[in-house]
């Protein structure tokens, strides 16, 4: 990659020089990888953080300094990550599938072949909030409404659309489709300036807590009758939202929905010792990991081996066959 790559180039002239002219060791240069998440109030950027702060506990024995950044989201990271601007990216799985088969956004790019999987992490809800005073009831309610279904560029915005499309519903035509970034939608919601939202997103999101929070009563609306849907989009589970997590929503049951996965990506020309690194501290220090989010706690070390569409990289790989986990890693068909 390019900052790799420029990197390497140095430290290889730097040890040359230093051969020539003093027989001093010369000190390895720091790597510097950089994941790609998603909008701060969400579970992305967190995830990215956490990421980080297990790998630059061992900065001195790797020399690899990790840090974050925010980005637009899930389409954003692929082409950070397949451009050089990014060694990693947190990503739908559906846009890792969609990516890697040159689908959606890539269908004029073509297939992502350096596309690399890393593991995968917590499931993602497709999460309708509504106003109570709006009269949404169920999906098909959102005719005639103004609705936030995610900015351009998101991996939430595609959902959304599946999920409308799933229900009969033309986003273009049935509806005032709103196309802002989803740490915004609670703002505009409360404000009377949209009618519901659509968030794909980890439980518990702080961008929720501030939807339910405010002085609009609000409601996740449940999204049922989706067996067509998973059938057609392998990428795609049932899923639920636990009520308890919102005490400021009206609802008082968990609610139905579906969803996805977030996964870790990133590209065959980031080198093996990164990915070896960033694989081997997640996985060895699991616990401690499954403690940093409420999300990750229904994690397991199998079910981060699911979910998993581009080849997995030859870095976190290394790991997997060292560790006896490669036997969990389902076949790709």
């Amino acid at each position: 990659m390019k900052r790799i790559g420029l990197l390497t180039l140095i430290a290889t002239i730097c040890l040359a020089l230093g051969l020539m002219v003093s027989p001093t060791p010369v000190v390895a240069k720091t790597i510097f990888v950089t994941i790609g998440t998603g909008g701060i109030t969400g579970v992305y950027y967190p995830t990215g953080g956490a990421i980080a702060r297990i790998v630059n506990k061992k900065r001195k024995e790797y020399g690899i300094r990790c840090t974050v950044e925010s980005t637009g989201g899930s389409v954003f990271n692929v082409n950070a990550v397949m451009a050089g601007d990014l060694e990693f990216g947190v990503v739908q799985s559906d846009r890792q599938y969609q990516a890697i088969n040159g689908m959606a956004e890539w269908k004029e790019k073509g297939p992502q072949k350096d596309l690399r999987a890393v593991f995968t992490i917590h499931p993602e809800s497709i999460t309708l909030v509504a106003a109570d005073d709006a009269g949404i009831k169920s999906i098909k309610d959102l005719k005639g409404k103004r609705v936030n279904i995610g900015n351009p560029g998101s991996g939430q915005r595609q959902n959304s659309i599946d999920a409308l499309e799933n229900a009969g519903i033309n986003y273009e035509t049935d509806l005032t489709a709103e196309g802002v970034k989803a740490a915004e939608a609670p703002g505009l919601l409360q404000d009377g300036r949209i009618d519901a939202f659509f968030y794909t997103v980890g439980h518990p999101s702080g961008a929720i807590k501030e939807a339910t929070a405010g002085r609009r009563k609000v409601h996740f609306v449940p999204i049922t009758g989706v067996d067509k849907l998973l059938q057609k989009y392998p990428y795609y589970a049932k899923a639920v939202i636990p009520i308890k997590l919102y005490p400021g929503a009206t609802n008082t049951e968990d609610v139905e929905t579906f969803g996805v996965k977030a996964t870790l990506i990133t590209s065959a020309k980031v080198p093996d010792l990164v990915v070896y690194a960033v694989t081997k501290e997640v996985f060895d220090n699991f616990e401690s990991f499954k403690k940093l989010h409420p999300a990750y706690e229904v994690l397991t070390k199998q079910n981060m081996l699911e979910g998993m569409s581009a080849p997995i990289h030859p870095g976190a790989m290394k790991y997997y066959k060292e560790s006896g986990l490669d036997k969990y890693i389902p076949v790709m068909h």
